[in-house]
């Protein structure tokens, strides 16, 4: 009986897109990518513990900060797979990220206070634009256009 229990609160990829408003082909990409886990049924159909919920909710929530999917990844494996992950696990976690989005914050107050003065000379050279090459990094990653991608 215990098993019907635990199967009563899992939430289906439907559900869990309707909970989360991630749609389901993202949560089946999570899911290959490893960021969530399910498990299948004996009809092959994915089923979700309910702290999915929550992983969905911080992967999103860390896209919009700018972290990449690859880190995303790195701090989900710290969180307990036994258990949905308290405030205490989730702090860690985001704790490994403050001084990265701090360096960020910093870098885009430096392009917004040259924002007006870039977009208005309409350059944007690759040598000099505040936008196009912040701080002269790609500079140093030699010379073409490999350093430049969304």
């Amino acid at each position: 009986m215990a098993d019907v229990a635990v199967i009563s609160r899992e939430l289906t990829v439907g559900e869990l897109s309707a909970r989360s408003g991630v749609p389901a082909s993202t949560l089946r990409y999570y899911d290959r990518e490893g960021l969530i886990h399910s498990r299948r049924t004996s009809g092959n159909q994915r089923r979700y513990a309910r702290d999915a919920l929550r992983r969905v909710a911080f992967i999103r929530a860390s896209q919009r900060v700018g972290i990449p999917l690859q880190e995303i990844r790195e701090a989900l494996g710290l969180l307990p797979e036994a258990r949905t992950p308290t405030g205490e696990d989730w702090a860690q976690v985001s704790e490994r990220w403050r001084h990265e989005l701090g360096r960020r914050i910093d870098l885009l107050v430096r392009i917004q206070d040259k924002l007006t003065d870039c977009i208005g000379c309409g350059c944007l050279s690759l040598e000099r634009c505040a936008l196009v090459n912040p701080c002269d990094v790609l500079g140093g990653a030699g010379p073409g256009a490999g350093g430049l991608r969304s």
